[in-house]
């Protein structure tokens, strides 16, 4: 029998991702502009969406929050995302490592 997967192991894995790959840690930052508190989404902050039972990776292209699904276009069991996170990881890895994409 497999073990469960959770939502703070899917957490915990984007923010891995956001780590290794030098990204925002958080998903939005906010600024005062002439007295009104303004939100602005971090590009390429990596976070898991919830909607309907299932579960999607996020990550950030916009300043206004646009987001794009980079491991599929559609919220999935935990499971099945946990597994897809760990496919991209290894492709962007082996990507990575002919390219230097981790070092800064």
């Amino acid at each position: 029998m497999r073990n469960r997967v959770t939502q703070k192991m899917l957490e915990n894995k984007a923010d891995w991702f956001n780590q290794i790959m030098h990204r925002p840690t958080e998903l939005n930052t906010m600024s005062i502009v002439d007295g009104r508190k303004k939100w602005k989404g971090n590009i390429g902050h990596y976070h898991i969406s919830y909607q309907n039972g299932g579960v999607c990776l996020h990550e950030i292209v916009s300043e206004g929050g646009g987001v794009r699904c980079p491991v599929g276009s559609y919220h999935r069991p935990k499971r099945e995302l946990l597994e897809a996170m760990d496919n991209y990881m290894e492709g962007i890895s082996d990507v990575g490592r002919d390219r230097d994409l981790f070092r800064r």
